[in-house]
């Protein structure tokens, strides 16, 4: 039988798992560094005659006994229609005996895997002492990553921007009532990069929104919204090379992410400055942050295996609980 989750019933699931989102992210990354995953860079295939495109991201992991593909809808139309610009879904198959285990809406899999994988990196490349987090940002992945960042951490306050004033307020006032952290809404991304030691980017802009000499010695950075387009990034050249720089995945960063690929082409940047996975950092096959001066910058393209991490976790939790519903899709 193949089990089948729509969102909501992940989002019930997920409400009981977070302890354990993180787990799996981390691992996987570190099965990937250590050779016992398998993720080749997911193909784009633009639309003809539209700019939208799809990318279908594949992953297979022995130690999960899943192989999985995402297909990610990213079509910028949707916006003037009222619906999301990203969807997605996950098939889940046995890595055994090939049968279809679970098909997945993607939506909240992907908010919750790529919150972890922040949670993650910040836990392995920000200095211990960091304090105040900053997001730049106000959408349900500013919420995911407040939620992802803020337990056992300890951070004495959120910095926060956001383009709309009405919904900044509601996310600030969420993160205080739900968390019981202090928000202070900035005038910009500017000084919400100058307040944060920890920085997050969670905006799906094409143009950079943070620029280098705005960062600090010692500061962390999480580039994560910008899509999976080699034109799109949220951090200018400066900023960039400035950092350490850590990719969730070498092969995916060299195919998708602006945040290297524009200051590549500009010959401000190295191929070899950007092939440090954070599974390698993980597992102690290369460093993280080399001192408490460094700038470190977490380069969050997204990637397959994270989903199927997060969708092995799903499928366990729903068999024990019978929820999702199970159709016979085969033999």
């Amino acid at each position: 039988m193949t089990l089948i989750l729509t969102r909501s019933d992940i989002a019930a699931l997920l409400a009981d798992l977070r302890d354990d989102i993180e787990a799996a992210v981390e691992g996987c990354h570190r099965d990937l560094a250590l050779g016992r995953a398998v993720l080749p860079p997911p193909p784009a295939m633009p639309l003809p005659g539209s700019d939208g495109t799809f990318l279908a991201m594949a992953s297979a992991s022995a130690p999960d006994g899943l192989a999985a593909v995402k297909l990610l809808a990213d079509l910028p139309a949707n916006r003037a229609r009222g619906l999301p610009v990203q969807r997605s879904a996950v098939l889940a198959v046995s890595a055994e005996t090939g049968a279809c285990e679970a098909l997945l809406d993607g939506a909240e899999v992907t908010r919750a895997r790529t919150a972890a994988a922040t949670a993650v990196a910040t836990r392995a490349l920000a200095r211990r002492d960091a304090r105040v987090l900053g997001l730049v940002g106000t959408g349900p992945l500013a919420r995911a990553h407040a939620r992802a960042l803020l337990p056992g951490r300890p951070y004495e306050r959120i910095v926060l921007w956001g383009r709309d004033p009405g919904r900044t307020g509601e996310t600030a006032a969420w993160i205080t009532e739900e968390l019981g952290v202090e928000v202070s809404v900035l005038s910009g991304p500017r000084a919400v990069a100058e307040a944060a030691d920890v920085l997050c980017t969670l905006t799906p802009s094409r143009e950079p929104l943070i620029r280098g000499a705005w960062l600090s010695p010692g500061q962390h950075i999480n580039a994560v919204g910008a899509p999976p387009r080699p034109d799109h990034r949220e951090i200018d050249t400066e900023g960039v090379v400035r950092c350490r720089i850590v990719v969730d995945a070498y092969s995916t960063a060299r195919a998708k992410s602006g945040e290297v690929l524009i200051p590549l082409a500009e010959g401000a940047l190295r191929e070899d400055d950007f092939r440090c996975e954070l599974g390698e950092v993980l597992a102690g096959t290369k460093p993280g942050r080399t001192s408490d001066t460094e700038l470190t910058l977490f380069d969050s393209v997204g990637v397959g295996l994270q989903d199927l991490a997060v969708a092995r976790l799903l499928i366990d939790a729903a068999h024990a609980r019978r929820s999702g519903t199970r159709i016979e899709l085969g033999a």
